[in-house]
């Protein structure tokens, strides 16, 4: 390690200068990409302004650490001063941050955070208001579409997420980065794989409503339950067949041969009628 100095030209801010990529203490920002995929045990890497700025106001999840391009410091201090005195700040040059991420980070704006503690699929429902709305998924592995859900969620006063097994990581951080931080402020808990979707649901008083192109009942018709659940799942496969047959099934009707949509269009249009 060399060259790593303490203190900076932002009044009030305690910054850590870094000048070698290879500072142990900028480990959790190194190769990016490649730990994202392989996991990392408890954290995640949060980027951009936008995404940052509903990481430091969120509930659930806190930053460990931030790592911030030279040329932003300035204009970011008001955003830097919101996490704290106890989130260690470290600042390089684009091209030493570039180095470390293993990347070009051309919003020069990171963060590494720790997950909060996993919440049971029960627990989020027994936590719910009289009238919530909640969205449940299927078989999503696309982090792009995870991440579209859950900002249309959050756009739309869901109380929560509810994911099976087979689901992708909320928290990898593409997924964060389309949610526009949403991923960050809803809760979400994933069904154990033995778990029965439906009926634990039903016993918290939410009605499954599942989205299929053969569904019984066009969501122009559909009166909203006091208590929704909304049950979408991957395009091409979509629900499973035992999650169909025991769910009041929503269609969207469309113009000539289409007959389904992008899984977090479709959330977002069942979710602003629901709401």
């Amino acid at each position: 390690m060399t060259g790593a100095t303490p203190g900076g030209d932002i009044p009030g801010l305690a910054i850590i200068r870094i000048d070698d990529p290879l500072d142990f203490r900028v480990a959790p920002f190194r190769d990016v990409r490649e730990r994202d995929l392989a996991g990392r045990e408890g954290g995640f890497i949060a980027e951009g302004e936008v995404v940052l700025n509903v990481l430091a106001r969120s509930r659930l999840h806190r930053a460990r650490s931030l790592l911030i391009a030279d040329k932003r410091l300035e204009k970011l201090a008001p955003l830097i001063a919101a996490f704290g005195e106890d989130v260690a700040v470290y600042a390089a040059g684009q091209t030493l941050m570039d180095a470390i991420a293993g990347f070009h980070i051309h919003r020069g704006v990171l963060a590494h955070g720790e997950r909060s503690a996993p919440i049971a699929a029960g627990d989020l429902l027994a936590s719910a208001a009289p009238e919530a709305l909640v969205v449940v998924l299927f078989g999503i592995a696309n982090h792009d579409n995870i991440g579209g859900v859950f900002r249309n969620a959050a756009a739309f006063g869901a109380a929560g997420v509810l994911m099976d097994p087979t689901c992708c990581d909320p928290l990898y951080r593409k997924a964060i980065r389309v949610s526009v931080g949403a991923a960050l402020s809803l809760p979400f808990a994933r069904l154990a794989p033995d778990e029965d979707a439906i009926a634990l649901l039903q016993s918290h008083g939410f009605t499954p409503l599942a989205l299929s192109p053969a569904g019984r009942t066009p969501l122009k018709s559909l009166v909203r339950p006091q208590k929704p659940a909304v049950l979408i799942g991957a395009e091409g496969p979509g629900l499973p067949p035992d999650i169909l047959a025991r769910a009041d099934t929503i269609s969207i009707p469309m113009a000539g041969a289409f007959d389904s949509l992008n899984v977090a269009t479709t959330s977002g249009i069942v979710l602003h009628h629901l709401a």
